[in-house]
C-alpha cells in the first residue's frame, strides 16, 4: 500500500476517536475520573512523542532555527486561534465535568456547539499533519504519535458532543459532523506526507516543529486542567505512565 494512503488511514484512525467519543457523549454517560484519566495518559503520551520523537527528528533535519521558529510559531498560532474560539464558546471542549460551564457558554453563544467541532479541528489538524509527516523516510514516531491523538480526541468528541445535543442538534447532524472531522483528520495526515515528501529537510523541520508546539500549548491550555480537575493527586502519576510507555514504544519498536 503506497505510505500515502497508509499516513491518511492513520490520521483517519486517530480521528475516528472524536466519532467514538461523541456516540458514547450521545448515549452514556461516564465517569469524570475514568475520562480525565483517559486525558491525563493521552498528555503523557503526546508529550513523550513530541519530545523523543517528533523534536528530536526535526532537530536532526533541520537544526535548532527551523526548529525554535517552528515551536514557537506553533504555540502562538494554536494560541491566537484559541483564543478566538474560546470566545466564541469553546473554551471548555476538552472538559468532561463542565457542563454547567458548557451551558453558561450555551446560553452567550448559542451555536457554541459549532465552536466545540471548530476547537476539535484545531487541535487535530497538528496532530494530524504530524502523523503524516512522522511517516516520511521511515519514520518511526506514527504508533506513537496515533495512539496519543486518539487517547486525546475521545474526551472531546464526547464532551462537544454533549454541547451539540444540549443545543437540540440531531444526531444526524452529531454524527455527520463527527465523521466529516474524521475524515479531514485523515485528509491532514495524507496531506502531510505528500505536501513534505521530498522538501527541503529544513522545511520539513520547520513544519514538525510548528505542530509540536501547537500539541504542547494544546496539551497545556485543555488537556492537563481536564486531568487535574478529574483525577487530582493521581494526574501526575497516570501522565507519567502514558510518557513511559510512548517513550518504551517508540525506543523499543
Amino acid at each position: 500500500m503506497p505510505m500515502a494512503i497508509q499516513a491518511g488511514l492513520w490520521g483517519l484512525l486517530s480521528g475516528s476517536a472524536l466519532l467514538i467519543g461523541a456516540a458514547i457523549g450521545w448515549y452514556l454517560k461516564l465517569p469524570q475520573r475514568l475520562i480525565a484519566a483517559i486525558m491525563a495518559f493521552g498528555a503523557g503520551v503526546l508529550i513523550s512523542a513530541l519530545s523523543f520523537e517528533l523534536m528530536e527528528e526535526a532537530w536532526q533535519r533541520g537544526g535548532f532555527l527551523p526548529v525554535a521558529g517552528g515551536f514557537l510559531g506553533g504555540a502562538a498560532i494554536y494560541t491566537v486561534a484559541n483564543l478566538i474560539l474560546a470566545h466564541r464558546g469553546a473554551r471548555h471542549r476538552k472538559r468532561s465535568g463542565a457542563e454547567g460551564k458548557r451551558q453558561k457558554e450555551a446560553d452567550k453563544n448559542p451555536e457554541n456547539g459549532m465552536a466545540l467541532a471548530l476547537g476539535a479541528l484545531l487541535d487535530g489538524i497538528p496532530e494530524s499533519i504530524v502523523i503524516g509527516v512522522s511517516l516520511i523516510e521511515g519514520g518511526s514516531v506514527g504508533l506513537v504519535a496515533v495512539a496519543a491523538v486518539f487517547l486525546s480526541n475521545l474526551p472531546e468528541g464526547l464532551s462537544s458532543a454533549a454541547g451539540l445535543k444540549s443545543e437540540g442538534k440531531s444526531a444526524a447532524y452529531n454524527f455527520g459532523l463527527w465523521t466529516g472531522i474524521a475524515v479531514i483528520s485523515g485528509l491532514a495526515s495524507l496531506i502531510g506526507y505528500i505536501a513534505f515528501a521530498g522538501v527541503d529537510p529544513a522545511a520539513v523541520a520547520f513544519v514538525q516543529a510548528l505542530a509540536a508546539g501547537a500539541i504542547l500549548a494544546m496539551i497545556v491550555d485543555t488537556m492537563v486542567p481536564e486531568a487535574f480537575e478529574g483525577t487530582h493527586d493521581y494526574a501526575g502519576l497516570i501522565a507519567v505512565s502514558g510518557f513511559l510507555t510512548a517513550f518504551g514504544l517508540s525506543k523499543l519498536g
